[in-house]
């Protein structure tokens, strides 16, 4: 948490304010929903998607920001929200960052409801200041968001992910809303498609270093912020995966495909493809490629001037490939 202390540094006031609005705009006239959300923000994470926001609106603009930017951020925020809490319902979660998950406190209906409150919330944020231009950002991430998880579904019915259809799977599924959180920031400043551009190609690639990283928590050798195997037992196709997939004889091809597909709640089972994929170069795959993407990233940040708030975003892509939740 130290790491993320020092990159808030350059945002604190922002931060702090940000906290305030966002809250105020979740507020309803009904109890029940006021109750759920005061415990939402009572559980907030580290809130890496409205620091995005304001790193990257203070990248162009000498440090400037506007209640435009504010809006953008607790867009980002509502929309994040909701995802999450449709996520728990339908990975029928009962936690949520060592908490229980709305799901779990006050049943599946409500979690729904609650999620698609959010969401309208986030909708009509932008309406109401007729921020047409974060709108359209934020609908094209949620299209985004809700292909990629429906592309996975289906393709890990057959196991027939190939490497370039996994890649655009993250790309939809997560890499998109943090692009969305830096193009906000962006717009909410400037109206330079340049600038725009080249702050969405940023996101899209940390967002992919990220994923890549999660993909790896998965073969781990100790618990962290989600179950060793659980990208496995959910039958989720991810990268050390597919590359020993697509490198293995037909023997072990057989024998991986039969795993996931048949023997995937079996713990020794699970243990047994991690240490296959541990053991036949799969996890030192996809670090390789998770460091070409940071590397791509840092490459997009360093056309912009030098400043105190790229540095917090470089300081942010190495958080992302070196943390351990």
């Amino acid at each position: 948490m130290k790491v993320v202390e020092e990159i808030k540094k350059p945002i604190f006031k922002e931060m702090e304010l940000f906290e305030k609005k966002f809250y105020k705009s979740m507020s309803s006239n009904v109890s029940l929903l006021n109750r759920i959300t005061n415990f939402i923000v009572r559980r907030k994470g580290k809130q890496m998607r409205p620091m995005f926001v304001f790193l990257c609106a203070k990248l162009v603009s000498d440090g400037k920001v506007n209640e435009k930017t504010y809006r953008g951020a607790s867009v980002i925020e509502l929309i994040h929200t909701a995802t999450l809490v449709h996520d728990d319902v339908i990975d029928d979660s009962s936690y949520r960052r060592g908490f229980f998950s709305i799901n779990a406190l006050w049943k599946n209906k409500i979690a729904v409801l609650v999620g698609d409150y959010l969401l309208s919330k986030g909708l009509l944020l932008c309406i109401e200041k007729k921020d047409f231009d974060i709108l359209e950002i934020i609908s094209v991430a949620v299209r985004e968001m809700s292909e990629g998880e429906l592309l996975q579904i289906e393709k890990a019915r057959n196991l027939n992910i190939t490497e370039e259809i996994y890649f655009e799977i993250i790309r939809q599924k997560t890499a998109s809303l943090i692009s969305a959180c830096c193009a906000i920031g962006v717009s909410s400043v400037t109206n330079d498609n340049e600038y725009i551009k080249k702050i969405k190609k940023l996101g899209e690639y940390i967002g992919i270093a990220f994923q890549i990283k999660d993909d790896l928590f998965d073969y781990g050798s100790r618990k962290i912020g989600k179950p060793i195997g659980i990208d496995i037992k959910e039958q989720k196709m991810t990268l050390p995966f597919i590359f020993c997939l697509n490198n293995s004889n037909v023997k072990d091809k057989k024998w991986l495909i039969n795993s996931i597909k048949r023997h995937n709640k079996n713990k020794k089972r699970v243990k047994e493809i991690i240490s296959f994929v541990n053991e036949n170069g799969g996890i030192e795959y996809a670090k390789n490629k998770m460091e070409d993407f940071k590397t791509k990233a840092i490459e997009v940040l360093k056309s912009f001037s030098k400043n105190k708030y790229r540095d917090s975003l470089e300081m942010t892509i190495n958080y992302v490939i070196s943390r351990n939740q």
